[in-house]
């Protein structure tokens, strides 16, 4: 069975324009090189790569379903890197150029030499008569990618164009049945929605990476017999990306009153608030992704004037959100092998165990051990293998990666991608990085932020703060969304959970290599391709 899917291109790309706009607006570039037309060059690249990058996000979809854009994106990331590249030769020669000129003003004998002749040197003649052939092999290239673009139809963000959908499918307050290891997880938060409280309106988030279970354990929860004798109405509103205030304000009221109601925003929050005076309330908002503070207030509205006994639960995988409504968050944890076993088992064999199927037993603990406590993972893998007894097959799966597995056989990706999806461009870029770090590795904030710091991946910005304490907020920000977590072995140290490690190695793409993820059975490795070219180059300047 082969389950390889190609990896994408590019996803990491539209951080990495960032840095390239950033170099390419460098005052020290430009003044430099003005008087030999090369600003004039670099500008016009600025131009360019600004419209091409307007349409990154259009091409980065359709690449799944077409050939010709798969490659159009490979070709563009190959030029972005040789720009780049560019770019270090000329930060470097503007250098040396710079300190050459300061050695020349200090010589006794620089006040005999025309000012004309002051930057005419061998060396500097031979750097421009190269830099000019490199200048117009980019130009022509980037004519190439643009006129392609058009070809393709690519559109800008501004454009109405048919989004693919990144999201999971919309939840149900309905489970599986199937509650492995979350009891203890359930008990806690029945418990804490059982406790009296004075405030108003009592929030419990529940935070955690994609594929955890979050919303499984607010199933258990919201069905539990304790909590439905406690609370006289129930609620349950899968949010997802879209915070459509009345729209959730609709199915909100729906749910209380099984009518279904066209009115506006005042008018249903108005009859909400009526339904809910002097009744005990849970409401469960699955998947939420709003860090919009102000939308959050008008969402609660219903439920802080004169209204009591008011519980909400919200499932989501950014601390921020929780922090709007609850400081104290519910941390959820991976499951234990077990239950990821039992999990697996189940969806793979419709069975409890490997007693029917002992051919089985050596690769199961194995593919269970990949997981690393996501239920979701479990499932995924398990509903790969379903009604499949071929230890050959089994062997492929446990040898395969997450981004391996066609997302129209598994939802962990998709999961996982959704996470990616959001990220601000420079934290993608960030993340991505980080894709050269072997799986369980431990790692210290300052040691990541310098190494971010060294690849140009932290700008600076207008509030003038230290670039240092920059990368340790973009650091914060990611921990913050639960692509990194806190070392069980050492608080002051992170790792990124194997998943995560997954998905910023598809980010990355060809951006970030290990030489050791190329090595095969005799150790042996091919040089990619580029670096081969480049080598050349650089021996035979």
């Amino acid at each position: 069975m082969s389950i390889v899917l190609e990896a994408a291109a590019g996803p990491a790309l539209a951080a990495f324009f960032d840095v390239l706009f950033v170099n390419l607006s460098s005052s020290d570039l430009l003044k430099i090189f003005r008087q030999k037309n090369v600003d004039a060059d670099l500008k016009k690249w600025k131009r360019t790569l600004l419209k091409i990058h307007a349409v990154l996000e259009d091409a980065e979809e359709r690449q799944m379903t077409s050939r010709l854009v798969k490659i159009w994106l490979d070709e563009l990331e190959d030029l972005v890197y040789d720009v780049d590249d560019i770019l270090d030769e000329f930060a470097t020669e503007a250098l040396r150029r710079k300190l050459h000129e300061e050695e020349r003003s200090t010589s006794k004998i620089r006040k005999f030499i025309p000012a004309c002749c002051v930057g005419f040197n061998p060396s500097s003649i031979k750097f421009d008569v190269s830099m000019r052939s490199k200048i117009e092999g980019i130009n022509t290239r980037l004519q190439e990618i643009v006129t392609e673009r058009v070809v393709l139809k690519l559109n800008d963000g501004a454009g109405v164009r048919t989004i693919t959908k990144t999201s999971r499918p919309p939840t149900s307050s309905l489970d599986e049945g199937q509650p492995y290891g979350r009891n203890e997880d359930k008990q806690k938060i029945v418990k804490l929605l059982l406790e009296s409280s004075d405030a108003q309106l009592f929030v419990i988030p529940i935070v955690g990476m994609g594929g955890l279970g979050k919303t499984t354990l607010a199933q258990l929860v919201y069905k539990d017999d304790e909590v439905s004798r406690y609370f006289d109405l129930k609620a349950w509103v899968c949010v997802s990306e879209d915070f459509d205030i009345p729209r959730l304000t609709k199915e909100i009221l729906h749910s209380v009153t099984s009518e279904s109601c066209h009115d506006d925003l005042d008018s249903l929050q108005r009859k909400l608030q009526k339904e809910l005076l002097g009744k005990k309330f849970l409401l469960v908002l699955d998947d939420v992704w709003c860090e919009n503070y102000e939308n959050w207030t008008i969402l609660l509205k219903p439920f802080k004037s004169g209204v009591q006994g008011i519980k909400i639960v919200v499932t989501t995988r950014n601390y921020d959100v929780s922090l709007k409504m609850n400081p104290t968050a519910y941390k959820l944890e991976g499951l234990s092998d077990e239950a990821c076993l039992r999990i697996f088992t189940h969806h793979a064999l419709e069975a409890e165990d490997f007693s029917k199927y002992p051919e089985l037993k050596k690769y199961g603990p194995k593919i269970v051990d990949r997981c690393k406590g996501v239920p979701l993972a479990a499932k995924a893998l398990g509903g790969l293998l379903r009604n499949k007894h071929d230890p050959d097959e089994w062997e492929d799966v446990l040898n395969s990666k997450i981004w391996d597995i066609p997302e129209d056989k598994s939802s962990i990706f998709s999961v996982l991608k959704l996470s990616y999806h959001y990220l601000p461009s420079y934290l993608k870029g960030c993340f991505a990085y980080c894709s050269l770090f072997p799986k369980d590795n431990e790692f210290e904030v300052k040691e990541l932020v310098l190494l971010w710091m060294a690849e140009g991946l932290v700008q600076k910005t207008k509030e003038k703060k230290p670039i240092e304490d920059l990368g340790c907020d973009y650091f914060c920000d990611l921990l913050k969304r639960s692509f990194f977590q806190q070392s069980s072995n050492n608080e002051s140290l992170f790792v990124m959970h194997d998943h995560m490690h997954d998905l910023a190695q598809w980010a990355a793409g060809d951006l970030y290599r290990r030489l050791e993820d190329q090595l095969d059975g005799s150790k042996q490795f091919e040089i990619f391709t580029k670096v081969q070219v480049q080598l050349e180059r650089c021996q035979r300047e």
